[in-house]
């Protein structure tokens, strides 16, 4: 008998208007196999997330990974969107599976995807989905549109304001209005009014700051917070939308041909006068800076502050000798004191040379004396066995709920069936059962991903001497721009302690990193420009491995 994986999937909205309910779907999908006499090995069930992706969907990525140890034959849907909505990627799904020789097959859609003409039809019905969803996509950004030209706002409000409900306005509507909030407006006109008179950013953000002011998610202000504010003409009572386009792809280079920019029916913060000046002076300080010092930092961005935990970056000094001479010292400092001032962080710094020399000076250092890597390594095996057991207490806890959760369901089917509970009541508190449910279904994938993965199993010494080894390697062969490259890539982070000395460096090695980095070098002589160079035979790794030195 086959052994079938049956995978379900339903978004918050597909919910909600669709009515594609998971239960509906896995009930479905069971008398299938039973009809067919094949064995249900396990049912995945990603319950709230969007098929946009796979990322978040956990309940996918351990069905892939059950179907790698070959523990099914069959990967059995719905429905072909619900395994994804993009084209490219319910094709690669599909062609991982058929690697590991899983087939694949819909309930509504039932053909052969082994087949040319399976295939075929394979990426038209994906296309199709994939043309469904971005259809639904431009309708919403379409209706979005067509409130910012109408002068409303979509989506969050900037500092200063706040959304009012005013209650129902017909089916699934809301009427809202937006308001200005006094003390917010107040902290507005205030960063206006210092750029006005000549106040800059890191000197407004530092200012406000120190007398406790917050932005709108509740952080202390930093240079780009207080740009934003300048740069918004929401305060003088206009709606800009649709600057940017595809932004969660392009980010800020997806800038629009066509933004919106039109008056809106909430009230002013700032007049016309005060922001014009404001823009005014902006324009002429706005200029692209040349690069304030050479120097090439390794660190910047993984090096962390004692203090306060945020990256280092670069910063120099300048001094005059007494014979005249100039004296440039290279240091790494806090970001936050940089950004946000001295009220938010201290400059923290620490000399270049010192910490970069540090580093490669660490890694030989627990490559020449084997006791400390071994003390390293039980280390690593001790701390996943202890992250273990806090996961399956939570898990069990996970099940005791959804068990009294189940008995609460039953008790309410049976009070409804004899008549003795209001439908409305009834309705509403099963659909709050409803969503706390799956709420912890959603937990309880998470954590059986994590417990069943590569995560829990233990290191063996080899392992980690073999990938600090090359490592170590590559990083005395390797040019600049590769051994900085090396560094971003494998060291998470450096801490540092209060005497502002380098405490620990925690290293990351994956399967990418394993794969495309830490590799033999085919050789020599057809070696590409830039590959980075390592001899020798090299250990393999099958999941992310994650300690400190």
């Amino acid at each position: 008998m086959k052994r079938v994986g049956i995978y379900v999937r339903v978004s918050t909205e597909e919910q909600a208007e669709h009515g594609y309910s998971i239960d509906a779907q896995l009930e479905t999908l069971r008398t299938y196999c039973r009809m067919y006499e094949m064995t249900v090995f396990k049912e995945y069930a990603d319950r709230g997330v969007s098929g946009k992706s796979i990322e978040k969907r956990f309940e996918l990525q351990q069905m892939i990974r059950d179907a790698k140890a070959g523990m099914i034959d069959l990967v059995l849907v719905w429905k072909f969107n619900r395994l994804a909505r993009n084209t490219i990627d319910l094709l690669q799904i599909v062609e991982e599976l058929r690697k590991y020789n899983v087939e694949f097959r819909s309930f509504s859609e039932n053909f052969d995807t082994s087949s040319a003409m399976g295939k075929f039809a394979l990426s038209m019905l994906g296309s199709v989905g994939e043309l469904e969803r971005n259809t639904i996509v431009e309708n919403v950004k379409m209706g979005l549109k067509y409130r910012a030209k109408t002068g409303k706002h979509n989506g969050k409000v900037p500092l200063g304001y706040t959304i009012v409900d005013l209650g129902s306005a017909g089916a699934h509507k809301r009427k809202t209005v937006i308001e200005i909030v006094p003390e917010e407006a107040a902290v507005v006109k205030r960063i206006f009014e210092m750029f006005s008179n000549g106040h800059g950013y890191r000197s407004i953000a530092n200012q406000l700051n120190h007398d406790g002011y917050k932005t709108k998610m509740n952080r202390p202000f930093s240079i780009c917070s207080v740009k934003d504010i300048l740069d918004n003409p929401f305060y003088t009572g206009k709606i800009r939308y649709n600057r940017y386009e595809c932004w969660s792809e392009k980010r800020r280079r997806g800038k629009s041909a066509e933004p919106i920019l039109v008056d809106g029916v909430h009230d002013h913060i700032i007049d016309g006068t005060l922001w014009e000046k404001v823009q005014f002076l902006r324009s002429k300080k706005s200029f692209t800076s040349t690069k304030r010092f050479d120097g090439k930092f390794l660190l910047t961005g993984i090096l962390r502050c004692p203090k306060c935990g945020a990256a280092m970056t670069a910063s120099v000094t300048k001094n005059t000798a007494k014979d005249g001479s100039k004296i440039v010292r290279t240091y790494y400092s806090c970001s936050n004191f940089r950004s946000k001032g001295s009220a938010v962080c201290s400059a923290n710094s620490i000399r270049k040379d010192d910490a970069e020399r540090f580093v490669t000076d660490r890694i030989r250092a627990v490559l020449a004396k084997p006791h400390i890597l071994r003390g390293i390594v039980a280390s690593i095996n001790s701390r996943k066995k202890n992250r273990i057991q806090p996961l399956q207490e939570e898990l069990e806890a996970i099940q005791t709920k959804l068990s009294q959760i189940e008995d609460k369901r039953k008790k309410y089917f049976e009070l409804y069936e004899l008549d003795d509970f209001d439908r409305e009541l009834f309705s509403g508190r099963l659909g709050e059962l409803d969503a706390e449910r799956d709420q912890l279904l959603s937990r309880k994938s998470e954590i059986e991903f994590e417990l069943n993965g590569d995560n829990s199993q233990t290191v063996s010494y080899e392992q980690v001497r073999s990938l600090i080894e090359r490592f170590e390697y590559l990083l005395q062969e390797s040019s600049f721009d590769q051994r900085k490259t090396l560094l971003h890539l494998i060291i998470q982070k450096i801490s540092l302690n209060e005497k502002r000395q380098i405490d620990k460096i925690e290293l990351a090695f994956d399967e990418t990193t394993e794969q495309h980095f830490l590799i033999v070098a085919p050789s020599a002589d057809n070696m590409a420009e830039g590959a980075f160079p390592l001899p020798g035979k090299a250990h393999t790794l099958n999941h992310k491995l994650i300690f400190a030195i």
